[in-house]
């Protein structure tokens, strides 16, 4: 099937269930894509079962392999992050700076290896085909949470600004994390050199962070002497697109480079506008990253659910489903838990711990990244395991992005008065 047609269907599928869905169910948009994609693939799926013609067969097997991993990883992915980057609130990024680094770095390592030792535990009580690397691996597959839904799903629930900050930048960052470290027990598992962390994980965050800040500053000298907002918009797109490439090429993070490209384009706009009043009337430049954003968030949410198609369902389905979305909660609340210890006294948003925790857990949405790493995994993991992966990563965004994208709402909203009652005590006693 060319790639004409499918975009065709995935254009098909946004318009159709995003009108429907303001007629009739009115829930968040990018869950609704989500949520209906994924039903109208499993109706496929029955249709596949109960009239096995050629032909059908034919385009329902293309529709779930059109190269997602592929399409996410080497095109969208780069210029959704840089478009997320683009937005971040730079005061609010540098109040929170301490909690935003333990929680994208430190926590994301915490999480993956304490969702490991969960499920290969889980592995040992019900006989399950999972070593302890690789279930640390599918640790590394699930627990960075995903900038997309997050910048997609969180910022329409009411969430505070400073609060709203901390979860987009951990969101952002922990994701060059996740990759990192999910490059380094890749390479123990398949036992090839790359086995040092520390230098992994230096290679992949200096190398991004040089690579991205010295093609970012040659090219914008281009924008200082350019009026044309159009070109600026071009001169950006192919500085993502630029030091992507480049980073892949090299082995550094190119998901970390775009994050810190669009840091540093969003910082020096900033900059340009306070000192010249007209560089961009109509404000092409932002308007232009805010709708290619919303376009890729729904095809991406469109795509997660045509994927389902082609994706086998494991014999072991209904233990590793409530497993590992117990380790998923267990581990990511573990991992908040001692990053937030570690950030001191000052904890975003007024919260207490148990608070925080409870609200960084609840709010941790998977996406795309997760199922993109799943489904690399097919070329060195055996097909059982493969398939446990694949489910894992399935169930894992479906809940995320649906009982708790749903809910998350109400989860802030108990927090809040939780914590209004909590710090109005204190000035109740002292009234007497």
């Amino acid at each position: 099937m060319s790639i004409q047609i499918i975009l065709i269907i995935i254009l098909a599928y946004i318009v159709i269930i995003g009108t429907l869905n303001d007629k009739l169910f009115h829930i968040q948009s990018d869950i609704a894509l989500v949520f209906f994609s994924s039903l109208l693939s499993f109706l496929l799926l029955i249709i596949r079962a109960v009239f096995p013609m050629e032909p059908l067969q034919n385009v329902i097997a293309a529709l779930g392999n059109f190269g997602f991993r592929e399409y996410l990883m080497d095109g969208m992915l780069c210029f959704m992050l840089f478009a997320g980057a683009s937005k971040v609130n730079m005061g609010k990024f540098k109040t929170n700076l301490r909690p935003i680094c333990l929680l994208a770095f430190v926590s994301t390592v915490l999480s993956s290896f304490l969702y490991g030792g969960l499920m290969y535990l889980a592995a040992l009580l019900f006989k399950l085909p999972l070593d302890f690397w690789t279930c640390v691996l599918l640790g590394c597959v699930v627990s960075p949470t995903d900038p997309i839904a997050a910048t997609g799903i969180l910022n329409k629930i009411g969430l505070s600004k400073n609060v709203c900050s901390v979860i987009e930048n951990e969101s952002l960052f922990n994701d060059g994390t996740g990759v990192t470290l999910f490059i380094f027990v890749r390479s123990v598992i398949t036992h090839s050199s790359e086995s040092n962390v520390g230098v992994l994980l230096a290679k992949e965050i200096l190398g991004a962070a040089f690579v991205a800040f010295a093609v970012s500053f040659l090219l914008f000298r281009l924008v200082r002497i350019s009026r044309d907002p159009i070109r600026n918009i071009l001169i950006a797109v192919l500085d993502v697109f630029l030091v992507y490439i480049i980073c892949e090429h090299f082995g550094f993070s190119g998901v970390l480079a775009s994050v810190i490209c669009g840091f540093y384009f969003s910082y020096e706009m900033d900059r340009i506008r306070r000192l010249e009043t007209v560089v961009d009337p109509h404000d092409f430049y932002d308007h232009f990253w805010e709708i290619l954003e919303g376009i890729l968030n729904a095809a991406l949410f469109v795509m997660i659910g045509l994927v389902v198609l082609g994706t086998p369902l494991s014999k072991y389905i209904l233990i590793i489903a409530p497993v590992s979305l117990t380790a998923l909660l267990i581990s990511r609340a573990g991992g908040v838990s001692i990053s937030t210890v570690l950030t001191g006294h000052n904890i975003p948003g007024n919260y207490n711990l148990p608070e925080f925790v409870a609200l960084m857990t609840w709010s941790a949405l998977k996406g795309g990244l997760s199922l993109a790493l799943a489904l690399e995994t097919e070329e060195y993991l055996p097909g059982p395991v493969y398939e446990i992966f694949l489910n894992v990563a399935f169930v894992t965004i479906f809940f995320t992005v649906l009982v708790q994208g749903l809910t998350v709402r109400r989860v802030y909203g108990g927090l809040e008065k939780h914590k209004a009652k909590r710090l109005s005590r204190p000035a109740g006693r002292i009234s007497k």
